[in-house]
């Protein structure tokens, strides 16, 4: 079986390389990434000398270079995580956002229906997020039943992708599953996401900015479980489901903030609780829902997954790692400068 992983140089996806690559290290695998601002070769050079691992640069939204990448390597599966992924990018750029993770959905959709005909031994995986259900109020969950109703352009052309996986598997046939995940956070993740701001920030002693007054909720999960949620569902997830991974640790944005910053207080060996000083609420964001939580007694019940890092325990793994790679550090900011 030959895997093709888009959006492989990102977050996620290079997290994801890694845990396929440690479980099936003999299995052809195909990382495919645009590089664009948030994408590292860097992620996956450790991957460099594996017989078993190509990358392959080029744009999901691009028919052709998908198209070649079918033709060359005849993927069997496809693990879809290629997107434009920050909110607030998608408020002053939401053609872009449509551009990748709507049309890219389609060419890559498309594109796989043709190469796999009426195979039933393909799978498209698409990978997906809690913020396509919209906004929670104080109490409840989303689950795989909840209705979609996205209220900002990344939830809602990620919604839209969602939207084609089903329609290409009713009308066309293609095996699928979708699983949606909370807020996920851990290393290589680019510096302009909430918990690596935070690392950055506070490291410089610059000011670090919460939105409103911090009062948002989210569901944190450390990426590694989101990508051994990932392998439970490639391999025994039922084609035509959903499966929603959290993990079960809300926290308030003020709340997630000063968590962090204390534990760094400590590991960096500054005055306990020091940091806080540095927080400064800044006007909200536009559509800003306030809560986000997903019920994941499917996935645990039919997968057997279930988160294994506590919160403490992933904060501290994710600020060593910071601390532990500042080349990657100044990389990441030097690219997001750009």
């Amino acid at each position: 079986m030959t895997i093709l992983v888009t959006g492989a140089a990102g977050f996620i996806g290079s997290n994801l390389v890694r845990r396929l690559r440690r479980q099936w290290p003999t299995r052809q695998l195909v990382s495919f990434d645009a590089l664009s601002y948030c994408g590292l070769r860097a992620n996956l050079a450790a991957f460099d000398d594996d017989p078993n691992h190509v990358f392959v640069h080029g744009d999901v939204a691009d028919l052709d270079a998908v198209e070649a990448v079918f033709s060359e390597h005849s993927p069997s599966a496809v693990i879809h995580l290629a997107a434009e992924s920050h909110v607030d990018r998608s408020l002053e750029q939401p053609l872009s956002f449509v551009r990748t993770n709507v049309l890219g959905t389609a060419v890559l959709l498309e594109v796989a229906r043709r190469a796999w005909g009426t195979r039933e031994d393909v799978l498209f995986h698409q990978v997906s997020t809690d913020e396509v259900f919209g906004e929670l109020g104080e109490t409840g969950s989303f689950d795989e039943r909840s209705a979609y109703a996205p209220n900002n352009p990344y939830a809602a052309v990620k919604a839209g992708a969602d939207h084609l996986v089903r329609a290409w598997g009713r009308c066309y046939g293609l095996p699928y599953i979708i699983t949606l995940s909370s807020n996920n956070y851990g290393p290589r993740q680019f510096p302009d996401k909430l918990i690596p701001v935070v690392i950055t920030r506070a490291l410089a002693r610059e000011p670090i900015p919460i939105y409103g007054r911090g009062a948002n909720v989210r569901d944190w999960l450390f990426v590694d479980d989101h990508c051994a949620g990932l392998v439970a569902a490639f391999q025994n997830g039922r084609p035509g489901s959903s499966y929603c991974f959290g993990g079960r640790c809300e926290q308030s944005n003020l709340e997630l903030v000063t968590r962090l910053l204390d534990q760094l207080d400590v590991i960096v060996g500054r005055p306990r609780e020091s940091s806080r000083a540095l927080i400064e609420f800044v006007s909200d964001r536009r559509g800003h829902d306030f809560r986000y939580s997903l019920d994941t007694t499917l996935a645990e019940r039919e997968l057997g997954w279930r988160r294994a890092t506590t919160l403490d325990r992933g904060l501290e793994q994710t600020i060593r790692w910071y601390l532990e790679h500042e080349q990657w550090r100044e990389t990441a900011l030097a690219a997001l400068a750009k």
